[in-house]
Formats: C-alpha cells, structure tokens, sequence
C-alpha cells in the first residue's frame, strides 16, 4: 500500500512550480458577432436603381402652330370613344373615315391631322388613332396640348 500512495502523491503533485495554462482565443463567438455585423449592414444599404438609358426629355414652349389650310380633327375620350371633326365613329371605320377625308380632291401632304386626346385617355386609342392616319397615308399629325396656369 506504501506503494500506491507513493504514486499518487506523485501523480498530483506536478512539482513545486505550477504551470500557468495558455490564454487562448475562442474565435466562435467572434465569428458569430462578424456575421450579426455583416447581416445588418446587408439590410440596411440602400440599393440605388439606376437607369438603364439616359434620356433628356423634349420641352416645349407652347407656342401657336402656323395656320394650315385643311385640318382633319380626331377626338380621343377618356374612355376610348373616337370623333373625326365632331361626329362619332367606331375605332374599325376610323381609317376608313379618315381615307375619305383625304380623298375630298385634297393631296394627303397638305392635309393636318390634329389629334385632340383626353389627359386620361388610354395610350392604347392615341396608338390607333395614329396607325389609321398612316393607313390613310395622312403624315402630316399634330397633338393638341394646352399650357398650365
């Protein structure tokens, strides 16, 4: 027995100097704090839409068109409805409407085409007004606008 506790005095005892352990860096909680930082900066940028082309808009300056000596006046409504020089007709007889007021003895080049359109109509019923002045071979289109006050 005189055995045993002489090895386990010695197993304990590691000598008269104790031995300071190591300092040592546990980077897990490091990294988890990195990713919090990185996570909230993700949300919090602001991501700036940039346009794809540069585009310079037109201006006008609202001045009066020179007087034209025949003029063919289309009305576009809000809701889509159509009226050359103030009768109403269909959105499928405008062309032909419009090819018989070309065909009144006056060559097509002279001829106005003055497109009146509600603010709200529909770009849908400007676009057909337009095609049925080229189907009439009517190139000559101009778009009434008013100036703001």
């Amino acid at each position: 027995m005189s055995w045993l506790n002489h090895h386990r005095q010695h197993r304990f005892s590691l000598g008269s100097q104790e031995v300071s352990p190591e300092p040592e860096i546990n980077l897990i909680p490091f990294i988890d704090v990195l990713l919090v930082v990185l996570i909230f900066l993700m949300i919090s940028t602001t991501f700036t839409h940039y346009q794809e082309l540069a585009i310079t808009l037109p201006t006008a300056n609202g001045s009066d068109s020179p007087a034209v000596g025949k003029q063919i006046h289309i009305a576009v409504s809000r809701d889509g409805r159509y009226a050359v020089n103030g009768k109403m007709t269909d959105r499928l007889q405008l062309a032909d409407t419009l090819r018989t007021f070309s065909n009144n003895g006056t060559e097509s080049n002279t001829l106005q085409v003055d497109i009146d359109a509600d603010a709200r109509a529909p770009h849908q019923a400007v676009m057909t007004a337009l095609e049925a002045a080229r189907d009439a071979n009517l190139s000559n289109i101009v778009f009434s606008s008013q100036t703001k006050k």
